[in-house]
């Protein structure tokens, strides 16, 4: 156990908070473990611990959610093996440990593109959920890539949208939001692609289409996109 290791256990959990934590779990976040720290806590602590690959695994250890979170934050992207996303995806118990280990570490990978098509596949929810977020994440921070990579993905959204579990049926639709978002082509083919699911007899893509046509018709996205 290192001398950091103990320095930022001893942190977070002097910021550990009831009322933080009773929050979380109204809005479904129900880990084993849950200290109640806010993520700008762990934002502003993380700076101090940038790309320490071996003091993130030993912080992912301990199970305890907001640790985890601290640990996809100050991990660098360039030692992470398949190995190590494959055993971290697998203990996702939350929405927000996925979106949060995607956005701080796994888009940055080089296989990102390649482990969106493969985990959209599976069937454990939070595995299944971790394919689509990257595809969400992969359309806001990829800003070299081009459309055809994206709308590659169509395939694998149609394959999900008779998903109706919560965290997958969300993450599909929050996929097909931010495609339509980068550009005025995207816009166009998401809304395509939406107005096709929504003629399917499946209620949860009906909710999947119906709420990305919502937001993707809202005149200050259409907007942002001409613009």
């Amino acid at each position: 156990m290192s001398e950091k290791f103990t320095e930022i256990l001893s942190y977070l959990k002097s910021k550990s908070d009831q009322e933080v934590a009773n929050g979380m779990t109204r809005y479904g976040i129900k880990p084993s473990f849950l200290l109640g720290v806010q993520i700008p806590v762990l934002r502003d602590l993380a700076k101090k611990y940038r790309y320490d690959h071996n003091l993130a695994q030993e912080l992912w250890g301990t199970g305890i959610h907001e640790v985890r979170i601290f640990a996809s934050m100050i991990d660098d992207p360039k030692l992470v093996t398949d190995d190590q996303m494959e055993n971290w995806i697998r203990e996702f118990d939350s929405w927000d440990i996925c979106d949060q280990v995607i956005m701080n570490l796994f888009e940055k990978h080089p296989a990102a593109y390649y482990n969106a098509l493969k985990w959209c596949k599976r069937k454990a929810e939070y595995e299944r959920r971790a394919g689509f977020v990257m595809m969400a994440r992969l359309a806001v921070s990829d800003k070299k890539a081009n459309d055809e990579m994206f709308i590659s993905f169509f395939p694998y959204i149609i394959e999900a949208v008779n998903d109706n579990r919560n965290m997958v049926k969300k993450a599909v639709n929050w996929a097909i939001r931010q495609i339509g978002k980068r550009n005025k082509r995207l816009h166009a083919e998401a809304i395509k692609l939406s107005e096709s699911i929504m003629q399917m007899e499946y209620k949860s893509a009906k909710w999947i289409a119906g709420d990305a046509i919502r937001e993707l018709n809202d005149e200050k996205i259409i907007s942002r996109i001409r613009h």
